[in-house]
């Protein structure tokens, strides 16, 4: 049977969602979202470079309360509001979060619009070794 996670501490949830189920091994993280969990009405960071750090920065947070971290990741999904005007930056900030040789496979994606006006909106699966 599934467990699911919801963290006080973590970013509040824009949605009826867990920020992490886990089932045999395999914990799947919701789609964060660049809002800061201590402060989650102030305005979202400006630019593609600073939303990626507060995302990538969520999901390293919800990692860690499942005893994770970024090693674990082996899948992330990244959606993007202006995929052609931010995919360069997106990517450069994106890898500064992995070792060069723990790279997860992933899929990136345009789309129209992202949940509080983001202009990004990363979700992953990690396994634990």
């Amino acid at each position: 049977m599934p467990d699911f996670h919801l963290f006080s501490n973590g970013p509040r949830p824009v949605a009826p969602f867990s920020h992490a189920v886990e089932t045999d091994g395999w914990v799947i993280l919701t789609g964060q979202m660049p809002t800061d969990p201590n402060a989650p009405d102030a305005p979202l960071p400006n630019g593609i470079e600073a939303q990626t750090r507060r995302v990538m920065d969520n999901l390293t947070l919800i990692l860690a309360e499942m005893g994770l971290d970024l090693r674990h990741v082996v899948q992330c999904r990244c959606f993007l509001t202006e995929f052609e005007r931010d995919y360069d930056a997106f990517n450069t900030t994106y890898k500064s979060y992995f070792p060069a040789d723990r790279l997860p496979a992933r899929t990136t994606v345009g789309v129209t619009a992202l949940a509080v006006g983001a202009l990004v909106e990363i979700d992953c699966i990690a396994r634990r070794e």
